[in-house]
């Protein structure tokens, strides 16, 4: 369900990107859009101020962030250890903005991989600019179906997820390191401390996981 570039994703779309210079420009923005990169090896976003505005391609390297939706992206490097193939400058989707954040990106971007696609449609966690779910009906949940795992790291359908303090310090999130980490992540939220130490969510439905962190902190609101 994520593999693919989504109608949505293909449109303008109300948001604003944060610049190098951390002025904040608002106005609409098209994520995943196809051509020539201004900057080789480097993602970018096309924006424009209104509906008949001009179309502006801006590099990874010209921001620092960007909001579409509940949605929130942050410029990265490909983590130690590890290459982007087809940029090696990048967005990352912030999807827990937590002290300790969770990261994705396109699993296939790793190692020799296609571009980057995450659809900016599909919510997978707060972001800077904020979202969740609300309502008390918590309960465990599957999550988004998009397939199991596989590989080293923690991958739903193609999206690879990398935790840390900052991009800076992104380190992948494995099988092996699961519990450690999502612990650490969501140490605030008892009842999903102890979804992760019985095992009822694993690297194979993370997603389910963070939407169940998700509706614990809005019900406290």
């Amino acid at each position: 369900m994520l593999t693919y570039v989504s109608a949505k994703s293909q449109k303008f779309q109300p948001g604003f990107f944060i610049d190098r210079r951390d002025q904040k420009v608002e106005g609409l923005i098209r994520t995943s859009p196809s051509g020539k990169a201004p900057i080789k090896d480097e993602a970018f976003i096309v924006y424009k101020d209104s509906e008949k505005g001009t179309e502006t391609r801006f590099s990874a390297s010209d921001l620092k962030s960007y909001v579409v939706g509940k949605d929130s992206f942050v410029v990265a490097h490909a983590p130690r250890n590890e290459t982007w193939s087809a940029q090696e400058l990048d967005f990352v989707k912030v999807v827990l903005n937590e002290e300790v954040k969770l990261y994705a990106i396109n699993a296939g971007k790793v190692s020799g991989g296609s571009g980057f696609r995450i659809s900016p449609g599909i919510s997978m966690g707060t972001g800077i600019g904020g979202g969740g779910m609300g309502g008390v009906g918590i309960g465990y949940g599957g999550g988004i179906g998009i397939g199991g795992g596989g590989g080293g790291s923690a991958k739903q359908g193609k999206i690879t997820y990398y935790y840390g303090a900052n991009t800076a310090e992104m380190n992948t999130l494995t099988p092996e390191n699961f519990n450690d980490v999502m612990s650490d992540i969501m140490g605030d939220e008892p009842l999903a401390l102890e979804a992760i130490r019985s095992g009822k969510f694993t690297v194979g439905n993370v997603n389910g996981l963070i939407e169940y962190f998700k509706k614990l902190k809005e019900a406290k609101k």
